[in-house]
């Protein structure tokens, strides 16, 4: 399961049972989060946490990790058993709003910003399930 922790919202995507493909799953509001991840592992069962980690484009953390860090302390504290592994999030935003665009939506759905997180979370996920892949060669 992937996250794309923003301020208001977090983004989530899964992965199919092989672990080939990410999938968006919702957008929630960040108190919303930790019971619906407790709900969901009691019926789907989880390995990982995938999470967007925000740097500036020399490299250095964002301004963001500011409410990235308590959200993910708050993860560990909850499901100490599941691991947690970064994933950089760079252009993760630019690259979905791209992804809309290029899947015909029109421009009033390209503004709705819980949807631009879920596909934020996707790439995130999809970019570590790649990694994880070649690492694997």
């Amino acid at each position: 399961m992937a996250f794309d922790v923003g301020q208001k919202r977090v983004g989530i995507a899964v992965s199919d049972p092989s672990q080939i493909i990410a999938n968006g799953l919702t957008t929630l509001m960040v108190h919303e989060v930790l019971p619906f991840v407790q709900k969901y592992i009691s019926s789907e069962g989880l390995d990982i946490f995938v999470v967007g980690y925000a740097r500036q484009a020399n490299g250095s953390d964002s301004e963001s990790m500011v409410y990235i860090r308590p959200f993910v302390k708050s993860l560990q504290n909850k499901f100490p058993h599941i691991p947690v592994e970064w994933v950089d999030e760079r252009y993760t935003s630019r690259m979905a709003f791209q992804t809309m665009i290029d899947g015909g939506l029109k421009k009033q759905a390209r503004r709705d910003k819980a949807l631009i997180d879920k596909i934020s979370a996707t790439i995130i996920l999809q970019s570590y399930l790649e990694s994880k892949g070649m690492r694997g060669l």
